[in-house]
């Protein structure tokens, strides 16, 4: 009884050991057949003209023929997958990464056409990343551009005055367009996990206030909402979070742009901050009055160009990228942010650890 669960191993092994002498799995076997298929045939055809006195012309005339016939069966075999490769490849080099080879063999050919598909599969989305991050960079580069633009507006126009205050929001978002365009190509290391965080610690009150501001100036540049109310409410007055203050800043703006586009007419965007119960720690809720999501879109809202069911054919629903930016950068702090339940509108929650991941 003890020998019985050796057997299958022993199977595999010996099975293993006849791959180089299986025809059907090995490219040499194949060739060393046909090397042993095309003597055997001459031999044969020799052996017939001794009996039957053929003249040896006409048997090396046949067994040429009929070494040739083997030859070009063989041959095709061998050269069509890789006639499909070469097709494929060309197909890429134009930029087609979807294509693959499709043939269904057990020798080199196939572990060749294996690999030549997983890097195919590679290069496909190595080519997805790069589309998707210029679609991230011009995403994120919007806000600071519509903010700086709304300011330059109102002073030109005479609505402020170029005051030291107006100047200084204008350099702020100055500065921020340069340092969106140095972080947003930390993208492109997204799925290796190296993006560095700089954190720090920061009272939320002032820094959400700079944020909702912002958020203000920029309403009506890019998408014709100018009348959503934006509130504010951090409890306590005093608190305090450890975080990258950047990074963050792509998670509420993010956030907050996408519950103006969803709200109703003349609808309220509440934002709030609570301790996270950690040493520092934050929890960030941004509700709106819109039509919500639903519960099987909960997940998804928060992948690469997904959008929830409830906000296809709203006006300018956006690109589908500013909830998965937000999802990155929270992921970047050990967070976590998700859907809650809200007896109205949509309710997006954000917790960040503070200084109980500072050891990770």
């Amino acid at each position: 009884m003890a020998s019985a669960p050796d057997r299958p191993g022993l199977r595999t092994r010996a099975w293993a050991a006849l791959r180089h002498v299986d025809p059907y799995r090995s490219v040499k076997a194949a060739l060393g057949a046909l090397v042993i298929v095309s003597v055997g045939i001459t031999t044969f055809l020799v052996l017939v003209a001794v009996n039957v006195e053929i003249e040896m012309r006409v048997i090396a005339i046949l067994a040429l023929i009929a070494s040739l016939l083997i030859t070009q069966f063989v041959a095709q075999g061998l050269i069509a997958p890789l006639d499909e490769m070469t097709d494929t490849a060309r197909a890429m080099a134009r930029g087609d990464y979807a294509r693959r080879v499709r043939f269904d063999r057990r020798d080199e050919l196939g572990e060749l056409g294996r690999t030549f598909n997983s890097m195919a599969a590679d290069l496909e989305a190595a080519d997805r990343h790069r589309k998707e991050l210029v679609a991230n960079v011009s995403h994120e580069l919007r806000t600071p551009i519509a903010a700086l633009r709304a300011v330059l507006e109102n002073v030109v126009d005479g609505v402020s005055r170029a005051d030291p205050e107006t100047m200084l929001t204008a350099l702020r978002q100055t500065e921020r367009l340069g340092g969106l365009v140095e972080q947003l190509l930390d993208l492109s290391r997204l799925d290796h996990g190296v993006v560095p965080l700089r954190r720090r610690r920061f009272e939320v009150w002032p820094y959400l206030a700079t944020v909702l501001k912002e958020a203000n100036m920029s309403k009506g540049q890019g998408h014709a909402r100018t009348d959503v109310h934006l509130h504010l409410d951090v409890s306590p007055p005093e608190l305090t979070a450890h975080a990258d203050t950047e990074r963050l800043h792509q998670v509420v703006a993010n956030l907050i742009d996408n519950a103006v586009k969803h709200s109703p007419q003349h609808g309220r965007v509440s934002v709030r901050a609570r301790s996270g119960g950690q040493p520092e720690s934050l929890e960030l809720e941004v509700q709106d009055e819109g039509p919500g999501i639903p519960a099987q879109d909960r997940d998804r809202v928060f992948e690469r160009f997904g959008r929830a069911a409830g906000s296809e054919g709203k006006q300018d629903g956006g690109t589908g990228l500013g909830l998965a930016i937000a999802r990155w950068a929270v992921d970047l702090h050990g967070g976590r942010i998700r859907v809650a339940e809200s007896a109205r509108g949509c309710r997006m929650v954000v917790t960040l650890p503070g200084l109980g991941r500072l050891s990770d």
